[in-house]
Parts: structure tokens; C-alpha cells; sequence
């Protein structure tokens, strides 16, 4: 039992990896991809929406095949590095343009959710657009979408299961292989994995809530 364990923790930080790696590059190109949906140029909103429509409109599973297996297929130069790295990279540039999308969506409407009022007001004291943007609705922003974001980045976790379709060795495909040899307990055993770590992030986001209530309304 003990080297069930060992592998399905070892499989699960490959899965923990994949998360905060998607983290790390979607947050911020979520919000890139928020402002180029709010463009005033209407070519680049017009690109931008149809890009996020795209892509919030079609399986993750499809776009980590695609985006994995495409270069080769089109007869284009493999960018991936050969073996398990190469899958991992492929499956982190795939859940970061998904989430990326579906956080922008969050922001845009985080934004769009600030009184206008305030970015007025912000101007006539004389705030460039930047600082407005950091001082007054970025603080706002955070608040409103802190409960959005968090069901959005506790899915995540149990998407990284989806990395399998491309050989990605996750703690999913990791309970599988047992079966093989009779035993099915460890696939169930994957589940106690994801509902620690995503309570962990409940608690987690729970407390960020609290400390972003000096916002009111």
C-alpha cells in the first residue's frame, strides 16, 4: 500500500505542477486578453471576441490534442522538447489560452462592474489612466471577481486530469494502471487527492474574501 501511495503522490504533483504553471501564464493573459475585448479598436475586439468564443466553445480535451499534435500534422517544425517534457509544456500552453479566456471574461465583467463615477472622479484629480486603473479599479476589480475566479481555478485542478490524452503520467492515469493488476481501490483513492487540495483552496480563498471585505458594495 505504502508504494501505491509513493506514485499516486509522485503522479499528483505532476498535476499540482500543470496547475500552478496554467496559473502562472493565464492570470496574467487573461487580463491581456480582457483589454483587447474592450479594445475601442473594433477590428481587434472583433478578433479578440471571436478568439475567446472559440475557445470557450469548444472542449479543452480537442485543443490539447490540436495544439499538441497540430505543428506535426500541418507538416510544421515540432516546438515541443522531446518525451514526458515536451507533453507537459504542450498540455501548460494548452490549459493557459483556455483558462486565459475564461478569466478574461471574469475581469471584463470585474471591471465593467466599477461605477464609472469613480474612474470620473479619478480624473478630474488629475490620475492618468494608469493610475486609475491600479488605484482605484483594480482594488474593486479583485473583490468582485475573487468568488468567479475561485470556482474557475478550483476546476482547473480537476481538469489537469485531462492532460492524460497526450501521455501526461497524472494521478488519474496513474490509479488506472492498477487495475491491471486487480485493484481498483487506488482509482478511488485519487479522489481523496483532489478534495484535500481543492478544500485547501476553499479555506484559501474563503480568507481572501474576508480580507477583501473593506470594499462594500
Amino acid at each position: 500500500m505504502t508504494v501505491i501511495l509513493e506514485r499516486l503522490t509522485g503522479a499528483f504533483a505532476l498535476n499540482c505542477e500543470l496547475f500552478f504553471l496554467t496559473l502562472l501564464f493565464s492570470l496574467p493573459l487573461g487580463l491581456v486578453v480582457a483589454f483587447g475585448s474592450m479594445s475601442r479598436c473594433a477590428p481587434l475586439r472583433g478578433v479578440v471576441k471571436t478568439f475567446v468564443w472559440v475557445i470557450r466553445g469548444t472542449p479543452l480535451m480537442l485543443q490539447i490534442i490540436v495544439i499538441y499534435l497540430g505543428p506535426g500534422l500541418l507538416g510544421m517544425t515540432n516546438p515541443w522538447p522531446s518525451g514526458s517534457s515536451g507533453r507537459l509544456v504542450a498540455a501548460v500552453v494548452a490549459f493557459a489560452i483556455n483558462y486565459a479566456c475564461y478569466f478574461s471574461e471574469i475581469y471584463r465583467g470585474g471591471i465593467e462592474a466599477v461605477p464609472k463615477g469613480q474612474t470620473e472622479a479619478g480624473q478630474v484629480l488629475g490620475m492618468t489612466k494608469t493610475q486609475i486603473f491600479f488605484k482605484v479599479t483594480l482594488l474593486q476589480m479583485i473583490k468582485r471577481i475573487v468568488p468567479p475566479m475561485s470556482n474557475e481555478i478550483i476546476t482547473l485542478v480537476k481538469d489537469t486530469s485531462l492532460a492524460r490524452i497526450i501521455s501526461v503520467y497524472e494521478i488519474i492515469w496513474a490509479g488506472e494502471a492498477f487495475i491491471k493488476k486487480g485493484l481498483i481501490w487506488p482509482l478511488f483513492y485519487t479522489g481523496a487527492f483532489y478534495l484535500i487540495f481543492n478544500g485547501l483552496l476553499t479555506i484559501l480563498f474563503g480568507k481572501l474574501e474576508e480580507k477583501l471585505n473593506y470594499f462594500r458594495g
